[in-house]
């Protein structure tokens, strides 16, 4: 009799571990088929993470000289943190500087994250719950938001899975193994030297986690201290950098609080009300920076956005299907109601993840943003995983069977309907809709400009697109010592960087105002002066127009 429990038990845990290398194996496939030409090109981000690591892969210095950035990388009107630059330096010495390998490490680590959510739900709720952790997986894997952010270089995608390793790394320290508590904090280390919200949400969570567990923590305190000690001096070289010009800058650009507007509209409505003391009270520009971050911080949890249309750009949504599949709505409602009413082991954990994980979005000005809020993931995956999971055990105890085995079938029809429309749609027809908005055309012009650059005396290139210069330096491999050396580098007061040129290749805004001959431009069509003598076009593929190549 026990013999045949043991058998029973082994072949229940290798189905298991095969229901997970499946769904880990469908998440792979999704995450790296195509990966170099879907979404159809790089944006200048991902170009500039790209060029960095080989700049750092060749003598360990950045695009502009700097040894081994520990902060940041300087990015153009940005200073980003630099691990996904170091990351992506061994894909890049083994597939060279492509799109493939640029996009490797958000690929890559964004698999990992579905493999670690299924440990990662069976330690929030116990081992007992592997087939909710199976199913949350699931859902991470064929997830929309999840995918299109593991198919391009985004810096937080990487940093989402750090967090969820922090986590995971944690509780298994407080309940099993307390050493694990170092690797823990080196997890969230990385997170918060991988994407600027996390510099946000790992404290927040770190916080949240030490207050719950103290006790724990307190039993264990030598190891509790060096980890605290660890921490502190890793993060070191962050704080001061926080604290600087350049990050202030960066802050200043984005936050909701320095939107005049705001002080604008109080002091209207405070002299409409003839300067009331109950108005100026009323109308307090804190209090109304209150409001409007309340207002960015719930954007993020309309309806629209996580289950109709998703994220405004379409860089993150297919702006047809929201962050999350229509057909997950009654099952997260249903799966918030559940976690609640029933609260086993560390349920608490899930609702503050996400209502932390947000808290970066709020503010922002551009809202809601999918790409600040990933940090949330997979909060969002688990809640509709518990839904699911209940409602599956209701079915399975009908005392109709029939109808029971029915109606998952016709669940698990509309879960792949839903799975398959996407994925249809994604890599069939977005890059033709949308490649404009991942500035398509400029592999294409950049190798036509390869070819007769050394005809002319001059190539003027007009930035109206963005940043260009660092597509040439990718896409011609440019020697990185080389650049440094003739680029004509322009930064501002504190420290913003504007490549003006370098070889004969010339950067402006002002390309209509260039009136030179044996020079070669490119523009695009309504920068180009009437009188131009049209050499090439190159074509975004919807067929319209992005960039001309001309002379006068």
């Amino acid at each position: 009799m026990r013999d045949n429990s043991i058998k029973l038990l082994k072949s229940y845990m290798q189905k298991k571990i095969l229901l997970l290398f499946g769904i880990v194996f469908v998440a792979f496939i999704v995450r790296f088929v195509f990966l170099g030409s879907i979404a159809p090109s790089l944006t200048w981000d991902e170009t500039a993470w790209g060029y960095n690591a080989y700049s750092l892969g060749i003598d360990g210095k950045d695009e502009f000289g700097k040894f081994l950035p520990m902060t940041y990388l300087e990015s153009f009107g940005d200073f980003k943190p630099p691990v996904y630059a170091y990351l992506d330096i061994l894909p890049i010495k083994l597939f060279g500087l492509t799109e493939f390998a640029t996009r490797f490490p958000s690929a890559f680590f964004g698999t990992l994250t579905v493999f670690l959510t299924f440990f990662l739900v069976k330690e929030i709720f116990g081992k007992e719950k592997e087939d909710l952790a199976l199913i949350a997986s699931l859902l991470l894997a064929i997830s929309p938001w999840h995918i299109m952010l593991s198919r391009a270089a985004f810096e937080a995608n990487v940093a989402s899975f750090f967090i969820v390793l922090g986590v995971f790394l944690f509780l298994k320290a407080v309940r099993e193994r307390i050493v694990l508590l170092h690797f823990s904090i080196l997890s969230f280390v990385l997170a918060m030297n991988t994407f600027n919200s996390a510099r946000i949400v790992v404290p927040l969570l770190g916080i949240l986690v030490i207050i719950v567990f103290h006790k724990k923590l307190l039993k264990h305190i030598k190891v509790s201290v060096i980890s605290l000690i660890l921490g502190v001096v890793l993060l070191v070289p962050l704080i001061s950098f926080m604290v600087s010009p350049q990050a202030k800058l960066r802050f200043n650009e984005v936050n909701i609080f320095t939107d005049i507007g705001v002080i604008d509209r109080t002091n209207q409505e405070i002299k409409n009300d003839n300067n009331s003391i109950f108005s100026k009270v009323l109308h307090n520009r804190r209090f109304a920076y209150g409001v409007e971050y309340i207002h960015h911080y719930l954007d993020n949890l309309a309806p629209q956005f996580l289950f109709i249309k998703g994220d405004g750009n379409p860089k993150f949504s297919l702006q047809d299907v929201g962050q999350l599949y229509i057909w997950e709505i009654p099952f997260f409602v249903g799966g918030i109601i559940l976690l609640f009413r029933k609260r086993e082991k560390h349920w608490w954990l899930v609702p503050l993840w996400l209502l932390i994980g947000i808290v970066p979005a709020g503010f922002a000005r551009e809202t809601p943003h999918a790409l600040r809020i990933e940090s949330a993931l997979p909060t969002f995956q688990i809640f509709t995983a518990i839904g699911l999971y209940y409602f599956t055990k209701y079915l399975l105890k009908l005392k109709n069977k029939r109808m029971g085995i029915g109606s998952l079938y016709v669940l698990g029809l509309i879960i792949l309907f839903g799975f398959v429309y996407f994925v249809q749609n994604y890599f069939f027809h977005y890059s033709h809709e949308f490649s404009g908005e991942w500035q398509y055309g400029y592999k294409e012009s950049i190798a036509y400009v390869s070819s007769v650059q050394n005809k002319y005396k001059d190539v003027y290139i007009t930035e109206s697109l963005g940043r260009p210069y660092v597509y040439y330096l990718f896409y011609q491999k440019y020697d990185p010592v080389t650049f440094r050396q003739e680029a004509d580098i322009y930064r501002e007061v504190f420290g913003f960087v504007h490549v003006k040129s370098y070889s004969n290749l010339h950067y402006t805004d002002q390309i209509g105002k260039i009136n030179k001959t044996n020079a070669l431009y490119l523009s695009t069509p309504g920068e180009k002066p009437e009188n131009a003598n049209t050499i090439k076009e190159f074509k975004l593929l919807n067929g319209h127009t992005a960039l001309v190549a001309y002379t006068l």
